[in-house]
């Protein structure tokens, strides 16, 4: 919420984001669809039919070509449900052990859905490219950012600082759509 408020900030959006009002106490959604499209899809439909107005639902991750696109989907539990980032990167970085130049090419993926009473308004998606580093490197970011190198800056997401990642990420650049979207028809209701 805070990367998606800090987003809207930048763009100078009209939008207000807020959290589903009680939403401990709507059933949960269990993500288990093979692409993020459909996960990001069947949250924002699930939970839209829970709040009244627009639900904003992302699911986002990281895909290595080199692993079939693992970890894809499954980033936040590629190590198991409590593995820490810490985790999660040292996994990675084994399975990337002896892979070399293109082998080591990444993305970021993120996919958007705005929905409102159980129906899709609107589809965002938008990813980010990159190469996965042999160690991490950086103190900001989360995840896997300490060893996603990005080109167009020469620094993992973790050297960068949090304007920067706006600017460039996948979440960042798929928010941005949706903001387009949004501002172009305007609405009564808050997101």
């Amino acid at each position: 919420m805070r990367e998606y408020r800090a987003l809207a900030l930048a763009a100078n959006a009209r939008v207000e984001l807020d959290l589903i009002p009680d939403f401990d106490a709507a059933p949960p959604y269990e993500e288990v669809a093979s692409t993020f499209g459909e996960n990001a899809a069947g949250k924002a439909l699930h939970f839209s039919r829970f709040s009244p107005g627009l639900v904003l639902a992302d699911d986002s991750g990281l895909v290595v070509p080199a692993l079939g696109g693992a970890p894809g989907v499954n980033s936040a539990r590629y190590s198991g449900p409590n593995a820490t980032d810490a985790d999660r990167v040292r996994k990675l970085l084994l399975a990337m052990s002896g892979k070399m130049g293109e082998e080591r090419r990444a993305r970021f993926v993120c996919v958007l859905v705005l929905a409102e009473a159980g129906e899709a308004r609107g589809v965002f998606s938008a990813s980010a490219e990159g190469e996965l580093l042999e160690a991490p490197r950086g103190q900001h970011g989360f995840g896997y950012d300490p060893i996603f190198f990005f080109p167009a800056l020469g620094k993992t997401y973790a050297e960068i600082s949090g304007e920067e990642k706006n600017l460039y990420s996948h979440r960042g650049k798929a928010f941005r759509k949706a903001l387009q979207f949004l501002m172009a028809a305007p609405r009564e209701s808050p997101v």
